[in-house]
């Protein structure tokens, strides 16, 4: 029986539910507060805190793990990325009190304090950047730190950095950027229960942001729209039943080039546009 290490709880546990759906692995919790999950006829889900999974993947408690770039690099165990998953964006930042007037982190005087609760990445970012600080570890609420004299400077992670603004903070710098991604030993990352669920994840991932389009378009006109409508391998034709002049084509178009693409086709003289989602995409 194979084991995914998943965050339990917070928008990427909910964000990571419907993924796995999406992917034909649905999670058949038994309550909220579950602790375990079905996941296929071959593999179960554990639930538990995301910045644990670097450490029970590593140490072989689970085959995989999906968490943040960012608690994989704080962790500082060996671990293999087998899928960047384009979810839970977020940036560690560098921040300071907006009253202080400071707008660069090299302006900071007199070895200044940091409260964060990712020790090891701001201690190796600010040593990198050739800076003397002093880190005071937290187990949260940094973004109180600077106001009761416990640290003169932030890290923390912000997904839109209102939270900072909204307590008066001013973002100095960006240590990293970070997303969820799916993560496993070195030594299981060849494991072919580990390929079919990289295979099923990265599907979805890659149908997110493209749209099936298909078009009935005058024959006299394919060259044209073959330019417009590159697909994956050039676009399929077929022929339509009594469309006379016309061929049917479709092909997958990016989500933000639709709008711009059905202009164009419009003006070649393309009829029966239509636009739909799309569930998987294999390469």
């Amino acid at each position: 029986m194979y084991r995914l290490a998943l965050p339990n709880k917070g928008r990427l546990h909910d964000e990571l539910s419907t993924l796995l759906d999406d992917a034909g692995l649905p999670l058949h919790k038994h309550g909220e507060r579950a602790l375990r999950a079905p996941l296929g006829p071959d593999a179960e889900a554990i639930f538990v805190r995301a910045q644990d999974v670097p450490e029970l993947v590593a140490d072989g408690v689970a085959d995989a793990g999906i968490t943040g770039a960012d608690l994989v690099a704080e962790a500082g165990r060996p671990l293999c990325e087998l899928l960047d998953l384009q979810l839970g964006f977020c940036r560690l930042v560098v921040a300071c009190r907006e009253d202080l007037g400071v707008r660069d982190v090299r302006a900071l005087r007199d070895r200044p304090r940091v409260a964060t609760t990712f020790p090891r990445s701001a201690a190796a970012w600010f040593a990198g950047a050739g800076l003397d600080v002093e880190i005071v570890p937290l187990s949260g609420a940094c973004e109180i730190a600077p106001h009761l004299g416990l640290a003169d400077v932030v890290v923390d992670l912000v997904a839109t950095g209102s939270t900072l603004r909204t307590n008066g903070l001013r973002e100095l710098a960006t240590i990293a950027s970070s997303t969820a991604r799916l993560y496993a030993r070195q030594s299981a990352a060849a494991n072919g229960w580990l390929g079919e669920l990289v295979l099923a994840l990265d599907s979805v991932v890659r149908a997110r942001d493209q749209r099936y389009l298909m078009a009935n378009v005058p024959k006299d006109r394919i060259a044209h729209v073959c330019e417009r409508l590159p697909g994956l391998n050039g676009p399929p034709l077929g022929e339509v039943v009594g469309g006379g002049p016309f061929v049917a084509m479709h092909a997958v178009v990016a989500k933000a080039a639709v709008p711009t693409t059905i202009a164009a086709l419009r003006g070649l003289g393309c009829q029966g546009i239509l636009v739909t989602r799309i569930e998987r995409l294999l390469p």
